[in-house]
């Protein structure tokens, strides 16, 4: 037999037996389970990223240039909207109004001290009020109202005399509606012990540009009985009202002149008097150019002399 006999004797054989060869089963078991290993070390792989992103700055990141090496981002703050709770507004403390000019509360009287005096008088008048039997023909009750109506122009030290011993305070309060009314209140020991009061105002259509208070008297003359004999050194102070044309007033009394505080219509001055006097203190009134339009001295209708 030669080799091509050979040849296809085999190739035959190998024909006829191709559909007896059987290929080995699959190793499904085998496979299954390294895809399984596989899977958990690919969820275990992600795991480690995302805790390591958990530890990166927020905002920090890398970007693949295109040259492949990865490009870092500069971490950008985060934003946060901070919530922050309306305030509560306070509660406007009540009382009456402070004067313009802190040099008007004197003796270092606070406002708190002249509210309280001021309350202790209003509170006096309503139980003098209540109390009275037979107002009389020419007399009349009248509330006063609250102290929150008012605006205190002027606190002092008051100096006791014969006529009425022992030193206190004046508290001087004004108000405007309903009625424009002014309280001279003194408080001594801490109690009120006299009130003056001025309902309707002085002013009429005919008075001077500066009108002193026709009852302001007690703020800076002591006792007529001790007249050339005042306790020394006197505190006084001396009230009234001006038109809107004046715009300056002072007040000389002694030896000593002060300048006047102009409050809402009121003119308001002060002093200390260190000696014996016979004539109320002299009060001046000018305009805005300075030309003086009121003298007291001058005034008919104003008192010059102590009495």
């Amino acid at each position: 037999m030669g080799d091509r006999d050979f040849e296809e004797q085999l190739r035959g054989l190998l024909a006829e037996d191709a559909y007896a060869i059987r290929p080995s089963p699959v190793p499904y078991p085998v496979i299954r389970r390294k895809g399984v290993v596989e899977r958990r070390r690919r969820a275990a792989a992600a795991g480690a990223v995302l805790v390591t992103l958990a530890a990166a700055p927020v905002g920090a990141y890398a970007l693949g240039g295109p040259d492949g090496a990865a490009h870092t981002t500069a971490a950008t703050p985060s934003v946060s909207a901070t919530y922050a709770p309306t305030p509560t507004p306070s509660p406007t403390p009540s009382g009456p109004a402070g004067p313009a000019t802190p040099g008007q509360l004197l003796d270092g009287i606070t406002l708190a001290q002249a509210a309280d005096g001021l309350e202790k008088c209003l509170a006096y008048d309503r139980d003098i009020a209540a109390n009275r039997v037979s107002p009389g023909p020419d007399s009349f009750d009248q509330d006063l109202g609250a102290a929150d109506d008012y605006r205190i122009i002027l606190a002092l030290n008051s100096t006791g005399d014969s006529n009425s011993p022992g030193d206190g305070r004046y508290i001087v309060a004004v108000k405007e509606k309903p009625t424009e009314t002014r309280l001279i209140c003194h408080i001594k020991d801490g109690e009120a012990s006299g009130l003056n009061t001025s309902v309707g105002g002085d002013r009429q259509p005919d008075s001077p540009p500066v009108l002193a208070d026709s009852n302001g008297g007690k703020l800076f003359r002591q006792s007529a009985i001790d007249q050339g004999n005042w306790k020394l050194p006197f505190r006084w102070g001396v009230i009234g009202t001006v038109e809107p044309s004046v715009a300056r007033v002072t007040v000389s009394y002694g030896d000593t002149t002060a300048e006047a505080a102009l409050d809402h219509g009121w003119f308001i001055a002060a002093g200390v008097l260190e000696q014996q006097v016979t004539r109320t203190p002299r009060i001046k009134g000018y305009d805005a150019k300075g030309t003086q339009i009121y003298d007291s001295d001058q005034d008919p209708t104003y008192q010059k002399t102590i009495q």
